[in-house]
C-alpha cells in the first residue's frame, strides 16, 4: 500500500474508533510498528491532531473535533474516491453507502448523483435486480447458491455453485463461480439464471489469483456484416465507430468480434432482412440453415 493511502486510512480508522494501538495498525497494513510510529509523526507534522500514549491502556488517538483537511488527499483524489463510491452505490451494501455519506461530509463536498444503474428491463418489471442482489449477498457472505440455468442453446440445468465474482463484459453481467456439478470454474450469464436460492452451506474458496482465462473466455468469431442504412440507429447504438464503414450506397460494413455461441446468430437474425453475413463462410451457412428451418415452421 502506498504511504499516502495508508496515512489516509489511519486517519479514517481513528475517526471511527477514536483509539487504536500501533500493533493493530501494523497488523492491518502488514508493516512494522516502527513504520506506524513514523506515519504518526508524518501526520503530526501535517498539523493533524494525532497523539500517542504509552502504557497498559495506551494507544493512538485523534481529537474528537478533527475534520479531515486536504493535506492528505488532493482535490482530484477526493473526487475520484467519491465518484468511485457513487458509481458503485447500486452494487454495494449499506456499509459502502454509509462510507460515501461520511466521506462526502469529511471532504465537505456535495456528491453529484452522476450515475444510475437499473437492472430492470424497459416496459416491464423483472427479477434481474433481485437476482443480482442475491448473488452479491452470497458472494460477500460466502454462501453457496442454487439456480436453474438456461445455456445459449436453451438447455436447462440445475446448478449448485460457489459464487466468486460478478463480471461486467460487453453490455452483460456474468457470474464467475466454482460449479459443483462440473467440479470446475464456470461463467454464467446472469440474465439466464432463474429460480435462485441462497443455501446455508458456506465455502472458503477464493477466486484464483491466476485466473484461468481459458475457462472464462469464449471462442471468438470475427464477423463481417453488411447492414442496411435503415438500421443506422442500431449500427451506431450497438457498434463502435472503428468497427463501422459506410458504403457509397449508405449501407454499413461492420467488422466485429463476438463469442461464438447461439446468441451471436440470434443477434444477427434480429436484424431480419436488413443484415447479411459477408464472412466467414461457415457463419453464412449457419444463418442460412436457421432461416430454412424457420421457414419450415410456416409451411
Amino acid at each position: 500500500m502506498q504511504v499516502n493511502n495508508r496515512l489516509f486510512e489511519i486517519v479514517y480508522i481513528l475517526m471511527q474508533k477514536k483509539k487504536v494501538t500501533a500493533k493493530e495498525l501494523a497488523d492491518r497494513f502488514e508493516v512494522s510498528t516502527r513504520t506506524i510510529y513514523r506515519d504518526i509523526e508524518i501526520l503530526s507534522r501535517a498539523n493533524i491532531p494525532i497523539y500517542a500514549t504509552k502504557g497498559k491502556d495506551g494507544g493512538i488517538y485523534l481529537l474528537d473535533e478533527y475534520v479531515l483537511n486536504k493535506t492528505i488527499l488532493s482535490e482530484e483524489e477526493q473526487n475520484q474516491i467519491l465518484f468511485a463510491l457513487q458509481s458503485m452505490k447500486k452494487v454495494v451494501g449499506q456499509d459502502e453507502r454509509d462510507i460515501l455519506a461520511k466521506l462526502s461530509t469529511v471532504f465537505n463536498k456535495k456528491v453529484n448523483d452522476w450515475i444510475k444503474i437499473d437492472f430492470s428491463s424497459w416496459g416491464k418489471n423483472n427479477k434481474q435486480e433481485e437476482i443480482f442482489n442475491m448473488i452479491k449477498t452470497a458472494i460477500l457472505n460466502k454462501n453457496q447458491i442454487e439456480f436453474v440455468y438456461y445455456n445459449s442453446n436453451g438447455e436447462e440445468s440445475k446448478r449448485i455453485i460457489e459464487p466468486l465474482q460478478i463480471w461486467f463484459k460487453d453490455k452483460s453481467w456474468y457470474l464467475i463461480s466454482y460449479c459443483k456439478l462440473k467440479e470446475d470454474y464456470r461463467t454464467f450469464k446472469i440474465a439466464r439464471i432463474k429460480e435462485i436460492k441462497i443455501l446455508e452451506e458456506h465455502f472458503e474458496r477464493e477466486l484464483p489469483k491466476e485466473q484461468r482465462q481459458e475457462k472464462y473466455n469464449f471462442k471468438i468469431i470475427s464477423l463481417e456484416l453488411e447492414i442496411d442504412k435503415a438500421m443506422a440507429y442500431r449500427v451506431y447504438d450497438e457498434f463502435e465507430n472503428e468497427e463501422i464503414r459506410k458504403n457509397e450506397d449508405g449501407n454499413f460494413i461492420v467488422n466485429v468480434e463476438y463469442p461464438e455461441n447461439e446468441w451471436v446468430y440470434s443477434y444477427i437474425l434480429s436484424f431480419g432482412e436488413y443484415a447479411k453475413v459477408l464472412s466467414p463462410k461457415r457463419a453464412k451457412e449457419i444463418i442460412k440453415d436457421k432461416l430454412e428451418k424457420t421457414l419450415k415452421n410456416y409451411l
